[in-house]
């Protein structure tokens, strides 16, 4: 059985798109595992189900590497709003997209009515913010940290040389730190100028990705919270760089930035899941 996707990225956050009204999939979880593996499957970060939604325009699930979902993911929710546009699912400009952590509105910008290029998305508001201690844990590499919720977990951490943190190794030990029984996304942060952040990030379930959304979001909130920058910071990341605007009236983040096609494809599924895609 084939199973036709579209391989997207946002700032290098790649993941694979499947139109679920087209292809209904039972078995995201391993799909996303089997399909996300690079030398075997596509290789992505992982898997996004557009669906319908009776609460908003859209629907966005989204699985990583390991097959865990997400909560949500901005890179992503910027691709599905290019996805859902460029092939007329739908003419607004302003989508509304349902997703674990609410509805989110997209704001495409298109540069000439036909394609979106850039896309500007209202994340919502920090549900938590908090400095943490970290040295409970013996093997744990850092003292403090800046938990954050954006709708899911991030732990940023500030160091004076972003490019030198060696994710490989920090990034495990943090996302199974004690203090999250869920495990948590990481950032590594470092103020290079006024209103400019350079960040990289370990994500829960995938490992190091070229960028994350939330993980943007997330730094831009420390990063006012602990006052090392205002209320708008160009976070700048191993995929590109992210704009994100904190709104003073409401607490809401912005966030906007790229989405990208990378290609069409078609794929044939293993056995084990042939059954479990319905063409």
């Amino acid at each position: 059985m084939k199973l036709k996707f579209t391989k997207m990225q946002g700032a290098g956050n790649d993941y694979i798109y499947i139109d679920t009204s087209k292809y209904p999939v039972a078995e995201p979880e391993m799909l996303s595992v089997l399909l996300s593996r690079p030398h075997t499957g596509i290789g992505s970060d992982g898997l996004v189900l557009i669906g319908p939604s009776d609460k908003a325009d859209f629907s966005m699930r989204i699985f990583n590497a390991d097959g865990s979902e997400a909560l949500m993911c901005g890179n992503a929710s910027r691709c599905v709003g290019k996805y859902v546009y460029e092939n007329t699912m739908t003419r607004k400009t302003e989508v509304t997209l349902e997703t674990l952590s609410g509805i989110k509105v997209l704001e495409l910008h298109t540069e000439d009515g036909h394609n979106v290029d850039s896309v500007t998305v209202d994340m919502g508001k920090v549900l938590d913010i908090r400095t943490v201690r970290l040295d409970g844990s013996e093997d744990c590499p850092r003292k403090e940290g800046i938990a954050v919720s954006v709708g899911n977990p991030h732990l940023v951490i500030w160091t004076d040389d972003a490019d030198s943190v060696r994710l490989e190794e920090e990034g495990p030990v943090l996302e199974h730190h004690p203090l999250f029984p869920d495990r948590v996304n990481v950032e590594f942060a470092q103020v290079t100028g006024p209103g400019k952040i350079r960040m990289r990030v370990w994500e829960r379930g995938s490992g190091i990705t070229m960028a994350c959304g939330t993980g943007a979001c997330a730094t831009a909130a420390a990063a006012m919270f602990s006052g090392r920058s205002g209320q708008e910071s160009d976070i700048v990341m191993d995929g590109g760089t992210l704009h994100i605007k904190i709104e003073s009236s409401t607490g809401h983040l912005f966030m906007t930035g790229p989405a990208e096609k990378v290609f069409d494809g078609e794929i044939e599924l293993p056995d084990m899941l042939s059954g479990k895609v319905t063409i």
